[in-house]
């Protein structure tokens, strides 16, 4: 990156990390204290009804935002990569729209399925698999994740899937699914890795990822990119890995795991001497902060699913949801 500017100084602090809730229950026995332990508990994450009444109620308030252009309408519903990707979409809606989305459509999800995994500890999470009104045929997938008793469910990553492409997971005898943890081995990558590889890969390329529209051809799109006639456009890619960004995962029936993670992008076009950075369209501009005269500095952030396999093997990006969450101009 030229040294005038390094794009990570557009770095937002992140939300609040989840907390690492205990809950413990002293009894007192004729034989002295027993200690249980909750947090080593190995205990479903939420029941089937509780599921369901989050969905709608992460529906609702995603729609009363989109409606009114108004972030604060679902902020308690949204969390990590949704989080930053919604609120800054919502936020450039409402100045350029200020008496709302004239073009708002509710969103409604229909055939939801709910993968719950039984685990011990926080966060406590499920996944959501449902068909929505909006994305073609593409299935939604919705991870809702919780850090305490007294907390709600929240959307932590949000990812539209291919039909068909969404795996079968594993399941005990009561239906209940199983969470994988992040430094498991016998995957083609730990998922709490995946983060890093993925921006590594972007950067250098590898045999970790299988070949697709989030790999190779992203890859080779930015390469064309780069360098244009009187325009140079460079990037930095930074893995998101705590706190309301960790990965979640979820074993399938082969093995594998699916794995949900965050990443952070920037993107610094550069003109040349003599001429300026295009006009980026007003979505844009209302996230971007100073003057563009020779540089424009964005930043994204994106969330992933991918299918990790078990042993050897590449990894492949499923889905991936990218939003803009910030700008500078210089």
């Amino acid at each position: 990156m030229s040294r005038d500017r390094d794009p990570r100084t557009l770095r937002r602090p992140a939300r609040s990390a989840l907390i690492a809730a205990s809950v413990t229950a002293l009894s007192m026995t004729t034989g002295g204290c027993v200690v249980v332990h909750g947090e080593r508990e190995i205990l479903p994450s939420t029941t089937r009804a509780e599921a369901a009444k989050a969905l709608q109620q992460f529906t609702t308030a995603y729609n009363e935002a989109d409606k009114a252009y108004d972030p604060a309408l679902d902020a308690d519903r949204t969390t990590g990569a949704l989080a930053d990707i919604d609120s800054a979409r919502l936020k450039a809606g409402r100045a350029n729209n200020p008496d709302g989305n004239p073009n708002h459509t509710p969103l409604q999800l229909t055939d939801a399925k709910f993968t719950i995994p039984k685990k011990a500890g926080w966060p406590r999470w499920f996944l959501v698999d449902a068909a929505g009104n909006k994305g073609g045929t593409a299935r939604w997938l919705l991870v809702f994740t919780r850090s305490s008793l007294d907390a709600p469910f929240q959307v932590a990553y949000l990812t539209l899937v291919a039909p068909g492409k969404v795996p079968q997971f594993k399941r005990d005898a009561d239906g209940w699914a199983e969470s994988v943890p992040v430094n498991a081995a016998g995957l083609a990558a730990a998922p709490g890795e995946l983060g890093r590889g993925y921006t590594a890969y972007l950067k250098d390329g590898g045999e970790t990822f299988a070949d697709g529209p989030h790999t190779t051809q992203w890859r080779a799109l930015r390469q064309k990119n780069a360098k244009k006639p009187g325009l140079v456009t460079q990037y930095i890619d930074e893995p998101l890995t705590n706190g309301d960004y960790a990965p979640l995962a979820l074993r399938t029936t082969d093995g594998g795991a699916l794995v949900f993670f965050a990443t952070r992008h920037y993107e610094k076009q550069t003109a040349a001497a003599g001429t300026s950075v295009p006009v980026p369209n007003k979505d844009v501009l209302a996230l971007t902060k100073g003057e563009i005269k020779q540089s424009l500095t964005m930043e994204f952030v994106s969330n992933e699913v991918a299918l990790d396999p078990k042993g050897p093997g590449k990894v492949t990006i499923l889905g991936r949801i990218q939003g803009l969450t910030a700008g500078e101009g210089s």
